[in-house]
């Protein structure tokens, strides 16, 4: 066992403070890695809170990991010593399961091992990657292509791949009418990968406040859902709407804006029971559906593409000391459009 320094919520509710984790001695397959940056996810602070149930703690969070490999185990073939490498949401499965088996690793049916807040095979606690060094399964490790910023790369791991999934489900493309609801950490990432697939795209958000930056970023019309008008302006017009916000909507409202066959695709985890109506689905055959980020081959996938096209995530680079500060700005809406912690800054 190594020990190493992170950032660490004692309880439900505290605040972050440094602390040390354990990490694994590597195993023959398991991959060491320095971490570099370590993007803050808004289920970091969903899971410290405890909104979504009882958490394992101290929690160390961080699902948005970038660094260097500082080792590998004796049957590692993928990756050697200095590669640039992510991961992500997971970091083990149970590699059998019908989901498993495609590639799905995401809806494994025994649940993934999640990179923090979660127990691996053994029962030991997983730590996630507000800490210096990780040790993942090879297999669970991304490429993170040369084009690609370490620093900005890392949100790609979660937001990108949460993003980039259900376009992807939903074979969107040229000629493709897409709405992406919300423009922060998950929905400018939407906005600039449903663009580079070919998709028409509109931005629904609550205010016209961030109508440069979502143009910027690839939208061809932005418009406001406190404006009626944009709901008549819309209605029946749209095949896909990506539903980034973790808040409760009116349901009914935005399923009035797809076509035939059209779907909602909900992204974001709102604490609260929505409600809608049948009638709203049964009208024009819509459906309302939910996507959760992406397996390991499709995540490679994203992070090619990525480097393909050009896109990154947009961030504000933050030392270990501004995570508390980081945590009250994400709740306020105050960051445009994602953390990312320098873990050099560990004292």
């Amino acid at each position: 066992m190594a020990t190493v320094r992170a950032l660490a919520i004692p309880a439900a509710g505290a605040t972050v403070e440094p602390a040390t984790v354990e990490r694994r001695d590597p195993r023959p397959d398991d991959v060491v890695i320095d971490i570099r940056y370590a993007g803050i996810c808004h289920s970091d602070i969903h899971q410290a809170n405890e909104d979504w149930g009882p958490a394992i703690f101290p929690m160390v969070p961080g699902h948005e990991i970038t660094g260097v490999v500082a080792a590998v185990g004796e049957a590692v073939t993928r990756f050697a010593v200095g590669d640039r490498v992510g991961v992500g949401c997971f970091v083990d499965s149970c590699g059998t399961c019908e989901a498993c088996v495609a590639g799905l690793e995401q809806y494994c049916a025994a649940h993934p091992v999640a990179t923090y807040n979660g127990r691996d095979h053994d029962g030991a606690p997983t730590y996630g990657g507000y800490s210096e060094r990780i040790v993942v399964r090879e297999s669970f490790v991304l490429r993170i292509p040369d084009a690609l910023a370490l620093d900005a790369a890392a949100p790609l791991l979660c937001a990108g791949i949460t993003s980039y999934s259900p376009l992807r489900h939903w074979k969107i493309g040229p000629g493709s009418r897409v709405a992406i609801v919300g423009l922060g950490g998950l929905g400018h990432m939407g906005v600039q990968l449903a663009h580079a697939l070919g998709a028409d795209v509109t931005v629904l958000s609550q205010t016209l406040s961030k109508e440069k930056d979502g143009l910027r970023l690839g939208a061809d019309r932005y418009r406001a859902t406190s404006d009626e008008a944009t709901f008549d302006e819309l209605r029946g017009g749209l095949d896909f709407i990506l539903n980034t916000v973790s808040a409760s909507l009116d349901l009914d409202a935005y399923l009035s804006l797809l076509r035939l066959d059209g779907t909602m695709c909900n992204v974001g985890g709102p604490g609260d029971p929505q409600r809608h109506l049948a009638y709203s689905l049964i009208q024009t055959r819509r459906n309302l559906a939910g996507s959760n980020v992406g397996g390991i081959r499709e995540t490679q996938e994203m992070l090619d593409f990525c480097a393909e096209h050009g896109i990154t995530a947009e961030i504000e680079l933050i030392g270990a000391a501004d995570v508390n500060t980081a945590y009250e700005r994400v709740l306020a809406s105050d960051v445009r459009y994602r953390f990312v912690i320098d873990i050099a800054t560990l004292a």
